[in-house]
């Protein structure tokens, strides 16, 4: 519960800022060309607010809604959200959106974006500067990599020691990794102390290789103990720390990748079982293991309830050379600006697979976003995490969808070009037809939450 949350307080509070800096870039810049704001709104406020209050001699109303699904900036002379159509019956006035030239309007529906793209880069450059950066360079990952069956089929074996592709060197192991590989003809890598060259297809399917289990690539981490809880299954079969874990019911298992994939078979025969007799049977293993220097010895063992052993194996990560990069003030910026836009460029690269059925299932809702922050409050991380999601509600945004801010774009830049304004009737049904789209959105997106949680996806 307590990371449950930390979790849910870093989201709310990063959400919190985003969304009132993105009405904050609309509202901005709908004063500076003297357009009304009628109401400026942290959350929606269908049928009743938490908080409201309209400064004296102010045109606008400030309030907290309590349907957190983004902020509302209510601008005057404008079909929006709100579906207000009252007001454009009414003769057009000087203060109202639909009054000011195409370029003022343009300016005052990409403020939110603009701001949200501008705050990610700042907080990126800042957390450079305060920070720095630190990782683990691929080619100080001495123990290589642990492949699975399809990229062993191109020529990868494991303890391989990835070095880079056709398309630039890699420098950590993240998702950029993946992404250079899926799109390359070529990969470098280091075997036995040689550059060895593995030819690719160009055209591996990006959402197949992390979603796959076992994963196309995994950091090799030796099938070694490193740490065993007291009164576990591991302490009951006498396994100790720096024992070699051999065998799983008569499987041989080389490093911990390939004993989380016997574990794996477990635990699909454990989602199965009807009675409790299949499952205490399912749960029962035999594990076979060697103390340093003797001979293998092989114990039945009863599983938790959620298939663990209840040890910890070698963590060779915390083993390997750290790199830390230190930024000064006028260094932070350009650094920050090149991590940003790599994010975005990534995220943008990975949009085709959302239309296909594997993408529509990993989409995530509130839950999933949550999840990506730390269980515990560092400040670092949630700083990093709040650039990221400002970069995708700028992207979003922008998206040329009705109801976004990039159909408001979209429909100005066709005024721009042909200088013909689409009608009221129209504005207000693809205002329709964008909202029920990004419910329908939202939906999908929670539900692969929901059962996630329910353990069906």
């Amino acid at each position: 519960m307590d990371i449950f949350l930390i979790r849910a307080l870093q989201f709310a509070l990063a959400i919190s800022i985003l969304v009132l800096l993105h009405e904050g870039g609309h509202f901005a810049f709908a004063k500076l060309f003297g357009v009304r704001v009628e109401k400026f709104y942290l959350f929606f406020d269908p049928w009743f607010h938490l908080f409201e209050f309209k400064p004296k001699h102010s045109e606008t109303t400030y309030g907290i809604g309590w349907l957190p699904l983004g902020g509302y900036c209510k601008i005057s002379g404008m079909i929006d959200e709100s579906f207000d159509t009252e007001q454009m019956k009414h003769p057009a006035q000087p203060w109202e959106f639909r009054t000011k030239p195409a370029w003022q309007r343009l300016l005052i529906m990409v403020g939110g974006v603009l701001v949200n793209f501008i705050l990610a880069l700042f907080i990126y450059s800042m957390c450079m500067l305060y920070w720095g950066e630190d990782y683990t360079a691929m080619k100080d990952m001495t123990m290589g990599m642990e492949f699975n069956k399809e990229a062993k089929s191109y020529g990868f074996q494991d303890h391989d020691i990835l070095i880079g592709t056709e398309l630039g060197d890699f420098k950590s192991f993240n998702a950029d990794v993946f992404r250079d590989i899926s799109k390359a003809k070529k990969c470098y890598v280091m075997r036995d102390g040689k550059k060895v060259t593995v030819n690719l297809p160009g055209e591996l399917n990006l959402l197949g290789m992390l979603k796959t289990q076992p994963l196309f690539m995994t950091p090799y981490v030796p099938n070694v103990i490193d740490s065993v809880m007291p009164n576990s299954p591991a302490m009951m079969a006498g396994i100790t720390k720096g024992d070699t874990i051999l065998a799983v019911n008569g499987k041989k298992v080389s490093s911990y990748g390939s004993f989380q994939n016997e574990i794996g078979r477990i635990t699909d025969v454990l989602a199965n079982v009807n009675t409790h007799a299949d499952s205490v049977k399912a749960l029962t293993a035999t594990i076979t293991f060697a103390h340093k220097g003797d001979t293998a010895v092989t114990k039945a063992i009863t599983l938790t309830d959620d298939a663990k052993i209840g040890a910890g194996f070698y963590n060779v990560m915390a083993e390997y050379k750290n790199t830390h990069i230190s930024y000064g003030f006028f260094e932070s910026f350009p650094a920050g600006i090149k991590y940003g836009w790599n994010v975005l460029s990534g995220y943008v690269s990975d949009m085709k697979y959302v239309f296909s059925a594997d993408g529509a299932k990993s989409l995530g809702g509130f839950g999933a976003i949550g999840s990506l922050f730390p269980p515990t409050w560092d400040w670092h991380m949630f700083w990093m995490m709040t650039a990221f999601l400002s970069i995708i509600l700028a992207f979003m945004n922008i998206l040329p969808i009705p109801a976004l801010d990039g159909g408001h774009v979209f429909f100005l830049l066709y005024e721009m070009i042909t200088g013909r304004t689409p009608s009221e009737n129209f504005l207000v049904k693809a205002e329709y037809v964008g909202f029920t789209l990004l419910i329908i959105l939202m939906v999908v997106a929670n539900l692969n939450d929901i059962l996630r949680w329910l353990g069906y996806m």
